[in-house]
């Protein structure tokens, strides 16, 4: 039998409720789950029912973590219908993500990166994961 992995992407932001709105309203993710003064820790999962990952965003409230990402950090998001992947952008950008030119010009031939009001970064890449097997 093969483990079908499942991948929690966990992150500190510094307001839980924001990011939980720009990533449901710009990546079409929906509250999967949440949590309230789990040991200090309130937190929200975000991701599409069954999927095979989510992002937990979580919030300490008796010693904050500040949000530390670097420009390399990247989330990315393969969307290779056209329409669909500038419906996207226009949905990263009306949900609050701001453009952000990206560090590795890689991610520019294709897709566009946008920065969370934390400083995260998604990709959303204009292609296939297929188009880049061998």
């Amino acid at each position: 039998m093969v483990m079908e992995p499942h991948v929690r992407l966990a992150r500190p932001v510094t307001d839980l409720r924001r990011t939980e709105v720009m990533y449901r309203d710009g990546l079409g993710l929906m509250r999967l789950d949440n949590f309230e003064d789990h040991d200090g820790f309130d937190g929200v999962m975000l991701g599409a029912p069954g999927g095979s990952y989510h992002f937990e965003f979580t919030c300490c409230r008796h010693h904050p973590v500040a949000p530390t990402p670097t420009p390399e950090d990247l989330v990315v998001f393969f969307v290779p219908d056209r329409q669909e992947w500038l419906q996207r952008c226009q949905a990263m950008a009306l949900a609050g993500f701001k453009s952000a030119a990206s560090f590795n010009p890689y991610w520019e031939k294709n897709g566009r990166t946008f920065a969370d009001h934390d400083g995260y970064r998604i990709v959303l890449q204009g292609e296939s994961w297929d188009s880049h097997a061998e």
